[in-house]
Formats: structure tokens, sequence, C-alpha cells
């Protein structure tokens, strides 16, 4: 009997004689300078819980735990809301992006909707291409809504907060409409290297069923991407910084406050970039390298410049749109969130969606005919 309880008790009597020296420690060296008492009491708590040790005793690790990002327990916070501070050291530029960006969304709106009804009533624009730039029209109009009346109402708060859930749908709504507009822009690459390169096989090859799957397809592939990095992302443990040096609840942003390995993430972001950005514009560059010299074939110089102004609002969609992507998803990853990371961001999410009804309306002799059509017919004018 007297060798069972020592068993039971010994281990019980160790632990608590070094919980005891341990606190007799810290009242010891509390009254001196020298020691660093944050330090310290880190160094306890994993004497203490070594079995649930969030971090090791690194110098680099104890100032995440010395900002609280650790619980003695091994349990990280568990996140209600975030705080999105982007650019909030710079207050006059807020109230002067509060404005552009109102600004901005307004234009999206009324340039994009323009356009989508009027593809819908000219019965001329009812061919494959208006329908994939319908789509992204509405596309844009989702894209912006997601992001720029949450980035308004952030610049004029006082709090700058937003829930976990609203971050949540935030990031997986735009991440899958920004991965679904890189799959359509090489969709409508390969519609106009069809038109442009087999002109008499196009109606054949670009039929109503094939064009709807396409479309379809693309998003498809851009939700079930957003939905796999968002939820990888979300299950996370998050340290006790809850502050957000960005405009919005971007991915990237998001992740430089877990405290886990995110070696998975990072791994799936890069395979997914790859898929959805460079993959994407290696097609779209082999597609125009197949249109230049059709084009280029042409006789007549009225050819060639109807075939060039079609593919030209095009192409600067994409180089403005996946300039801007592939500046901010591949390039190389920092702790710090740079001014310049906010801008490109803004741009690539306010700029470019702006500038794709301006861009095809202006460009296309087709889009400006139906403009007059729609507003003669319906408005009278």
């Amino acid at each position: 009997m007297l060798s069972i309880l020592s068993c039971v008790c010994w281990p019980s009597g160790c632990l608590l004689w070094r919980n005891v020296c341990s606190h007799l420690l810290i009242f010891k060296l509390y009254n001196f300078r020298s020691v660093d008492k944050d330090v310290l009491k880190i160094y306890i708590i994993n004497l203490n819980f070594p079995e649930s040790r969030p971090f090791p005793n690194t110098e680099s690790n104890m100032e995440h735990m010395k900002m609280g990002n650790y619980s003695p327990m091994g349990n990280y916070s568990a996140m209600t809301e975030f705080f999105l501070v982007g650019l909030s050291q710079y207050p006059e530029l807020q109230l002067f992006l509060f404005m552009l960006c109102l600004i901005m969304y307004v234009i999206i709106l009324l340039g994009n909707s323009l356009l989508i009804i009027i593809s819908i009533l000219d019965s001329r624009l009812h061919t494959p291409m208006y329908f994939f730039l319908g789509n992204l029209s509405f596309l844009d109009i989702c894209y912006t809504s997601s992001s720029i009346p949450p980035m308004l109402i952030i610049f004029r708060s006082e709090t700058k907060s937003i829930s976990f859930i609203g971050c949540a749908l935030q990031m997986v709504v735009s991440l899958g409409l920004g991965s679904t507009e890189c799959v359509l822009l090489a969709v409508m690459a390969y519609d106009r290297y069809v038109a442009i390169c087999n002109p008499l096989r196009y109606p054949i090859i670009m039929n109503r069923v094939l064009y709807v799957h396409m479309a379809a397809w693309s998003w498809i592939i851009g939700c079930l991407n957003s939905l796999v990095q968002t939820a990888l992302t979300m299950i996370l443990p998050f340290c006790g910084n809850n502050v957000i040096d960005h405009l919005t609840c971007e991915i990237l942003a998001l992740l430089k406050l877990i405290c886990s390995d995110i070696s998975m993430n990072v791994l799936i972001m890069t395979v997914a970039s790859i898929v959805l950005l460079v993959i994407p514009l290696l097609l779209i560059f082999i597609s125009y390298v197949f249109i230049l010299s059709s084009i280029l074939r042409i006789n007549s110089a009225e050819g060639r410049k109807k075939a060039f102004s079609t593919c030209s609002a095009h192409l600067t969609v994409v180089i403005l749109f996946y300039g801007s992507a592939l500046f901010m998803y591949m390039k190389p990853k920092s702790k710090d969130t740079k001014a310049s990371d906010e801008i490109i961001g803004l741009s690539y999410g306010v700029v470019t969606p702006m500038l794709n009804p301006i861009i095809y309306s202006l460009r296309n002799k087709e889009v400006k005919e139906a403009v007059k059509k729609v507003l003669s017919r319906y408005l009278h004018l």
C-alpha cells in the first residue's frame, strides 16, 4: 500500500514543488530590473505546461508571446472580430480615398449595369463575346459590392472593425470572384482566337452549349478555389493579435495572424496561383500570338483595323487585371504590408472593374451603336 501511494503521490508532489519553485523564482527575480519580466513569465508558463507549449523559447517567438499571442493551456484566442487598419497612418489620404472610391463605385455600378442591359436588349449583341462580357460585368459588380461598401465604412469609422463571419464572407466572395475572372479572361481570349483564326467555323465551334458551359465552369472553378482556401485559413488558430494591416479581409494579410504552421496554405495558394494566374495568362499569350499572326495576314487595312479594335479592349483589360494580380500573389511575401501594396490592391479591386466597361465601350463600335439604339428606343433620346 505504501509503495502504491508513493507511486501516485510522487509525480503530483514533484509537479507541486516545481510550481512553487517557479512562482518563488518569479517573486525573487521581479525585483531586478535587468530581468525581462515578460520573458521570465513566458519561460515559467512553458516550464509548467511543456506538453501544451505554444511556442519554443526562441527570441523571435518570445516577441510573439509578449504581445499576448499565447495561452497557458495552449488554447489560442477565439476571434470574434478583426480590425482593418490599412493606411490608417494616413488619415488625410483615407478621406481622399473615401471620396475617390465612392465615385468609382458609382461608375462601376452604372457602367457595368448599362453594359449588361445593352447586351440583353440588343439582339445583335447576342454572341459568345458579349455573353462573356456580360458575365464579366456582373462579376465586377458583385466583386466591388463585396469590398468597396465595407471599405468606405472602414474609412469613416473610428473602430475600423469587422466581425469574424463578415471577414470570412468578404474573403470567400472576393477570392472566388477574382479567381473566376482569371479563368473567364482566358476563355474570352480563346473566343477571340476562334473568331479571328477560324471565322468560317466560329458559329459551329462556339455554339451556345459550349460557351455557356465554359462560363459556368469559370464560376465553378473560382468558387471551389475560394471555398477551399478560405476554409483552410479560417479553421486555423489565430494569435491574440486581431489587427489586419489591410483595407479588406485579404487572405495574405490574414495568414500573418495565424499561430500554427501555414506551409499547407502556402503550398495550396502557390498551386492555385499557378493554375489560375500563370496557366491562363500563358494560354492568353499563346492565343494572341496566333491572333496577331492571323491579323497580319489580312489583306485589307479595314479588316486589320477591325480585328485589332476587337482584341485591343480585351488585351488592355488582361494587362490591367493580371499585372496587379501577379504583383499581389506572386511577389515574395513580406512580414509587413507596405503602402504600395495597398495602392496596388485598390487598383486590382476598384480601378480595373471601373475601367472594364469604359474600355469595351470606347474601343468597340458595336457597343457604341447599341447604346445609341437602346437610348433612342427606350428613352427617346
